[in-house]
């Protein structure tokens, strides 16, 4: 019995162990048939087992679900591209495996910003900068495509902006030549129209391929044609409505077309674009943009029988301020210039007359300037009394006397012109010498050149007004004594042989081989003074109003007149400016014997008696000899009156030597 249970149990025993065993054998064995197998990996290698196009047509489920097709990537092309060095998941940091379609992290997308910007502070901590220089140019180009038009978002779709790195880049087969690698470089211009009009702009690459640009490119094989990049910044690209915009592409114009960009700067339109408004007509305006022709294309904007429609984009009465353009406007040459006489005649003669005009005036009295401060000098330095006059003769009281040399009228018209004369001056110089920083800084004080323009306006026909005044006053004070009046005579302003007889007389007191010619009531440089306002306000002023009211103007001239009226209007300011505040400074407040300045009997009215005698010894002697110099004596000004006349003439004589100044500024920064 006992051995019964004994051999029961052993048996039992036996089975579990071998159920043990068996049981261990199979989880063993199935365990091991379930182990995962080791993902491949996510190398290039096996990237392109899918994706080198070989296979099946890639395609993936697009944010709407539809599909969208995949483009394949060439092994060929990725191994000459700047990126080849690199694996596919350095970008495509959101693939984590290798099965299709993939499971993606949408927080690892692709970034090209992200990561050239990371690699770039890595280069600038390690020192790196010089070796990965491309690396940084790459990062500024970044930094223009963040605040480009690109950059925003699309109106169509918030959710993406208008244009992403690889919709221009293909960052499978980006080689972008390096700098200096110059027909590298021209191959990959030729396909930058053909990126911008197949993915986006179509057409305007339509109007590009037919616009002389394109023909050039397309059809003669000019590399050096200009493309969509020469225009628009490839990376900066702006809103074309925009002023910044519009100021770069004209100077982009300029790039390849130079001395066209040159005589557009020499009108009013280059000019005001110059200093930085694009309230006038650009390039653009008149050309167009993609669908650029040659002038003498019938199809041309600039064509002869288009241009007068093409003026009046601008020029029209539904502009405020602007009238329609007439029939003069076809013939103005918006890029004339003085050194092609053949083309531009009407412009070469003027030029040349005004530079002859222009040396001769200030040749002459320059010289005149510079011997007379230097006789006036020397005589102080060597110990010449300064002039006196002897009163003997003359009663007692008249010793404390002065001259009455101008009358009121005479002092005011005098203050208000040379007021306007100044600011026109200032207001006009500014336009001409555009691209001085003191012009631009000028005209944004006073808000644009528009408001610039209406100053200069309202200080011309305050200047013509006076002029004409002044005209009506002299008319009716001949006719008045016209029995007595000659035009030859002492009180006219008319040349006379006694003035030609002054300037040789005063040229040989300069150097010593004469005395110092005795001067009438008006001396030889104050009648030059005076007759060349009447050729300012002929040449200047005529000019200007020309160019005020070019629709009037251009119903009855040619074109041209407008040409020649801008080269006469600027170099005939330039030289009234010049001369007013040198000669004219110099001949009354900056001689040695007028010291210190200023002097103010053009303000006073009144001249003393020692200095008039001096200044004007021949009539003064003539008005002794004939007892009427009593009848021009009158009391001496008042103190009060007297400081009030220098502090304004201080004030008006700083405010002349600063616009000269900034003449001077211009001047050379233009010329040399």
């Amino acid at each position: 019995m006992r051995t019964n249970k004994l051999a029961a149990w052993v048996v039992a025993a036996t089975i579990c162990l071998a159920g043990t065993l068996i049981s261990g054998s199979v989880a063993a064995a199935g365990s091991k048939e379930a182990a995962p197998v080791a993902a491949p990996k996510l190398d290039n290698a096996t990237c392109q087992t899918c994706h080198d196009g070989k296979k099946a047509k890639l395609e993936t489920i697009g944010a709407d679900g539809a599909k969208l097709a995949m483009h394949a990537i060439a092994d060929d092309k990725f191994a000459k591209s700047v990126h080849a060095s690199l694996q596919c998941v350095s970008c495509h940091k959101d693939i984590t495996d290798s099965v299709s379609p993939h499971k993606k992290d949408s927080t690892q997308k692709p970034n090209c910003i992200q990561c050239h910007t990371a690699l770039w502070e890595i280069a600038k901590r390690d020192n790196l900068t010089q070796e990965k220089s491309r690396l940084g140019i790459v990062v500024q180009n970044i930094e223009a495509y963040k605040n480009s038009f690109h950059s925003r978002p699309n109106k169509e779709d918030k959710s993406h902006v208008n244009a992403t790195c690889d919709n221009c880049h293909d960052v499978h087969t980006f080689n972008v030549p390096p700098r200096g690698t110059t027909k590298r470089a021209d191959e990959w211009r030729r396909t930058v129209p053909n990126v911008c009009g197949d993915k986006c702009h179509s057409d305007e690459l339509e109007e590009f391929n037919g616009s002389v640009h394109g023909k050039a490119l397309n059809e003669k094989n000019n590399l050096k044609a200009a493309v969509c990049i020469d225009c628009h910044n490839s990376h900066a690209i702006g809103n074309t409505s925009a002023s910044p915009v519009k100021l770069g592409i004209t100077g982009q114009c300029g790039g390849c077309h130079e001395e066209n960009l040159k005589s557009y700067r020499d009108t009013y339109h280059g000019q005001v674009n110059s200093l930085g408004y694009t309230t006038t007509a650009e390039c653009f305006d008149c050309h167009g943009s993609h669908g650029i022709l040659k002038a003498d294309d019938p199809k041309s904007k600039v064509h002869p029988s288009n241009r007068l429609k093409t003026c009046q984009q601008c020029h029209n009465n539904k502009k405020p301020g602007m009238n329609d353009a007439t029939r003069g406007f076809v013939s103005f040459s918006p890029h004339g210039n003085s050194h092609d006489f053949a083309k531009y005649p009407e412009i070469w003669v003027t030029t040349k007359f005004m530079v002859v005009l222009l040396i001769g005036v200030f040749l002459f009295f320059w010289s005149h300037s510079l011997l007379w401060w230097y006789r006036e000098y020397s005589d102080a330095k060597q110990g010449v009394h300064r002039w006196h006059i002897r009163t003997d003769a003359l009663p007692a009281e008249f010793a404390t006397k002065y001259v009455r040399r101008f009358g009121p009228m005479w002092r005011i018209a005098h203050l208000f012109f040379a007021i306007s004369v100044m600011t026109l001056v200032l207001t006009g110089m500014a336009p001409f010498y555009a691209e001085t920083a003191w012009a631009k800084a000028f005209v944004g004080m006073v808000g644009s050149p528009k408001v610039a323009g209406l100053i200069h306006r309202f200080a011309a026909f305050t200047m013509l007004g006076i002029f004409f005044l002044h005209l009506i006053a002299v008319i009716v004070n001949i006719s008045r004594n016209w029995k007595n009046f000659k035009f030859f005579g002492y009180d006219s302003f008319v040349p006379n042989l006694k003035d030609l007889e002054d300037v040789v007389g005063m040229f040989k007191w300069f150097v010593g081989k004469g005395p110092r010619p005795e001067i009438e009531r008006w001396a030889y440089w104050e009648k030059f003074d005076y007759w060349a306002v009447f050729w300012g306000m002929a040449i200047i002023g005529g000019s200007g109003m020309t160019l005020a009211f070019p629709h009037v103007v251009a119903s009855v001239l040619p074109g041209w007149v407008f040409n020649v009226a801008m080269v006469v209007h600027g170099e005939e300011a330039f030289l009234a400016a010049v001369f007013l505040f040198t000669v004219h400074f110099f001949n009354n407040h900056f001689r040695p014997d007028k010291l210190p300045p200023p002097d103010v009997v053009m303000f006073t009215g009144a001249q003393s008696l020692e200095e008039f005698k001096h200044e004007h010894t021949a009539q003064y002697q003539r008005l002794v000899a004939a007892g009427e110099l009593e009848k021009y004596l009158v009391s001496a000004p008042s103190a009060p009156f007297t400081l009030g006349s220098r502090i304004l003439g201080l004030i008006l004589l700083t405010f002349g030597l600063t616009i000269l100044v900034l003449v001077a500024i211009g001047f050379f920064s233009t010329h040399f």
